[in-house]
């Protein structure tokens, strides 16, 4: 009993260490998130996005109220009336008797009315209220859109940039593993009397700046993790593990279709375009009160001198009457010229604001495609460089080695590598980036 426990408590650690190893490659191999997913994720949690969705909710309210006044009205109402006395009148038989009065009516009088009104001729201004509501409805529909848009170009941003910040630190890494070997390299050296003290200082600190720098490279990935995740309005520590998709995909389009898109997708010009028909549809309504209303009437009544209206001897229980109903204010003192009047000037003026946001997007789309097309050129550039500096690193390290070649230089040349490395993540992420946001400044999603 006593062996078999004792065998049962050395299992111990290894049973341990077993489930930490376990856990260790259950939690590496967790599946990188896409750029699809993290787009559904920071849409589905978007609370820019939410409040987005509530104003398109109440403009379609509001557009459901305005299509009530081509419907008609009803309504109904009951009273009661008490007369401080009884109505009576007074006849005479003859000249000569005495007059005597009688009882017209009732000193306590109930009423129940239903009434119904249809709408039949307005001047045009229930339609055209309908219309700018319905105007007012896709107008918010646009700024949802521009919301998903600036959503998704927010979550491609911050996602580009912590691969490119991955990048930058693993250059900042690769930096200080060069750097600790030439310092190995230079107080072997040093120590056999090779170079002076100050070579060796020199190495020295050149490790300890990059050591530097990759202390910053880490802070500045870790920030761009707490970006992504605020994007996708995750816990700010969330650990962030991404699919690397920085790839040198060539950028296809021209300019002339990049423009045609936008001018054609843009949310922001569509409701602009809206504004201007909205402004259209004020005209239409301002342009009503020329015109006179006509509408029918249709009420039934109750009468009684009990609450249950259920008539008197003096009045019939019940009445109705239809009747038909114009109404025309034919001088207001120029009232609604100056309607309008005001409605024509912010119909030119919306149409002017349309047409300056045209040229801005013109403007954006230009200058966004520029940098795209920049940096794209970029790309093979410094991923030639970096071929070359891993050369001249090599050259420069062995001429060390053979010492036919400075400290310095194999620093400078380290220097350079670092740089092309650097410089090839960035141009990496940078055209990521400006993609995006010519995807954006183009209205559309990918």
């Amino acid at each position: 009993m006593n062996r078999i426990l004792s065998r049962g408590i050395k299992l111990v650690p290894i049973v341990i260490t077993l489930l930490i190893f376990s856990y260790s490659i259950g939690l590496a191999e967790d599946p990188a998130l896409t750029l699809r997913e993290s787009i559904d994720t920071a849409i589905k949690n978007s609370v820019l996005l939410h409040g987005a969705k509530e104003g398109v909710k109440g403009a379609e309210a509001q557009k459901n109220e305005a299509f009530t006044a081509f419907l008609p009205r009803f309504s109904t109402s009951y009273s009661y009336t008490r007369l401080h006395e009884t109505p009576m009148t007074t006849f005479t038989a003859t000249p000569s008797s005495p007059p005597f009065s009688v009882e017209v009516g009732t000193r306590d009088n109930y009423n129940w009315a239903v009434e119904a009104t249809q709408p039949i001729f307005a001047g045009g201004s229930i339609l055209a209220n309908y219309q700018y509501n319905k105007q007012g409805l896709a107008i918010s529909r646009s700024e949802e859109e521009r919301t998903v848009q600036d959503i998704v170009q927010e979550v491609k941003t911050t996602y580009f940039n912590v691969l490119r910040a991955g990048k930058l630190l693993e250059a900042a890494k690769q930096a200080v593993e060069l750097l600790r070997s030439l310092r190995n390299t230079a107080q072997q050296f040093f120590d056999v009397g090779l170079i002076p003290k100050n070579d060796l200082l020199y190495a020295e600190v050149e490790l300890a700046n990059s050591e530097h720098d990759l202390v910053r490279a880490e802070n500045s990935l870790e920030l761009a993790k707490a970006s992504f995740n605020t994007a996708l309005r995750r816990d700010i520590s969330t650990p962030v593990q991404l699919e690397d998709i920085l790839t040198e995909k060539p950028f296809a389009l021209s300019f002339e279709e990049c423009l045609k898109t936008a001018l054609d997708n843009r949310p922001e010009l569509k409701a602009y375009q809206l504004k201007v028909d909205q402004a259209q549809s004020l005209v239409k309504i301002a342009r009503s009160g020329y015109f006179p209303t006509v509408s029918v009437v249709g009420n039934y009544s109750k009468y009684g001198d009990d609450p249950d209206v259920s008539g008197s001897e003096f009045q019939d229980q019940e009445s109705w009457y239809v009747m038909a109903v114009a109404n025309w204010n034919f001088w207001e003192w120029g009232k609604t010229k100056f309607q309008v009047d005001n409605s024509l000037a912010r119909e030119n003026q919306s149409k002017d604001l349309l047409a300056n946001a045209r040229d801005q997007v013109t403007l954006e789309v230009k200058n966004a495609y520029l940098v795209v097309k920049e940096t794209e050129k970029q790309i093979p550039v410094t991923k030639k460089a970096i071929e070359q500096a891993e050369e001249n690193y090599r050259i420069n390290r062995e001429r060390y080695q053979e010492q036919v070649a400075t400290s310095t230089e194999v620093l400078d040349a380290q220097t350079i590598l670092t740089r092309a490395r650097s410089d090839y993540a960035n141009a990496l992420g940078i055209y990521h980036i400006s993609q995006a946001r010519l995807e954006r400044v183009m209205g559309i999603i990918r």
